[in-house]
């Protein structure tokens, strides 16, 4: 894995074709990320990830996943339970603090389980996004609660529980989507807030979990905090509120880079996100002209950039805590037998 660039790719389809191996083998992404295109059956799904990690240098290369729970989750049966989402367990943690702690938990390490029976060992939780009233649905019930100090501990749980399992947390989306007037798949959104309503409801859970290994950004244009550039594109957000007021120290994760929140060349935009303050640009949809156009514009990773990225390996390279998985189940299912 020497040598990577920065970037993490998507692939097209259930198994690798001749050109994206050969791509592949020449860009060397740091990482690869999984889609519902991607998923099929069990043993399908395991090689496909077998592949991705050869692909990218051997065991320790991260394939990423969005299994958070609820309406994002792209392992369904009968791959994986349907797990709910965080919502869910806000609600149990405002009747029983202790129970929805440990539910949050409970939760991340059956989601980290779901994923490591294929391989996959990063998973793009959690989402610690805190929504306000007359926001984009976006987030919804992907957020713990509108409560910052509630988003802040039960995200803080749900990392534990991630890690426990020998999978990769990654926190988003930084430094937050709560306030997002629209859906950055499709369109920018943008917020007004003024900076100080923005640090005292929307940066602390970020804040508090700011020693966690990685964190994705949010394609938002916060008029306060940058007027001309959304977060992932923009130095000041990156430098002065990220790394700054946030105090984020992990490895910086773009979110996908081909939403259409974003406008212009992938060469360029993947460029403007690195020259940011970014350390890795991710390219989910596997289109093979962008993908290359992406690859253009990233560099090998090194410097800090290389030791986050290591830092990050290292959490995968630490070997699951060996729970009683089917055990964890049952206990979860007690506690929020009755939120169903």
């Amino acid at each position: 894995m020497n040598g990577s660039k920065a970037w993490i790719a998507g692939c097209a389809g259930r198994s690798l074709n001749r050109d994206e191996r050969s791509f592949f083998a020449d860009e060397r992404p740091f990482g690869f990320i999984l889609f519902r295109r991607n998923i099929a059956e069990p043993n399908q799904l395991s090689d496909l990830v077998a592949e991705l990690k050869d692909a990218g240098g051997g065991d320790l290369t991260p394939v990423f996943v969005d299994q958070e729970g609820g309406r994002i989750q792209r392992l369904r049966p009968p791959l994986a339970p349907n797990r709910p989402a965080a919502e869910m367990i806000g609600a149990l943690f405002r009747r029983d603090e202790e129970a929805g702690l440990r539910a949050a938990w409970l939760h991340a390490r059956l989601l980290a389980a779901d994923l490591m029976e294929y391989g996959i060992n990063a998973n793009c939780v959690p989402c610690l996004d805190v929504p306000v009233e007359g926001a984009h649905s976006v987030i919804g019930d992907r957020a713990y609660s509108s409560e910052p100090q509630i988003v802040a501990e039960l995200g803080r749980a749900a990392a534990q529980g991630t890690m426990a399992g020998g999978v990769l947390p990654v926190m988003k989306h930084i430094p937050g989507h709560g306030r997002g007037n629209a859906d950055s798949h499709e369109e920018l959104p943008f917020v007004d807030a003024a900076r100080g309503e923005l640090e005292e409801h929307d940066f602390p859970p970020f804040a508090a979990l700011r020693d966690l290994p990685a964190a994705m950004t949010a394609h938002i244009l916060f008029r306060a905090l940058d007027p001309l550039w959304p977060a992932t594109l923009s130095p000041a957000i990156i430098e002065e509120v990220v790394r700054g007021t946030i105090g984020f120290t992990g490895l910086l994760m773009t979110d996908d880079i081909s939403m259409k929140a974003l406008k212009g060349d992938f060469a360029l935009r993947s460029r403007q996100a690195i020259e940011a303050g970014c350390d890795v640009v991710l390219h989910c949809n596997g289109d093979f002209d962008e993908m290359r156009r992406v690859a253009a514009g990233v560099p090998t990773l090194e410097g800090d950039a290389a030791q986050r990225a290591g830092k990050a390996r290292d959490v995968i390279k630490a070997a699951p805590s060996t729970d009683d998985v089917q055990a964890l189940g049952e206990e979860f299912l007690e506690l929020t037998a009755t939120m169903a």
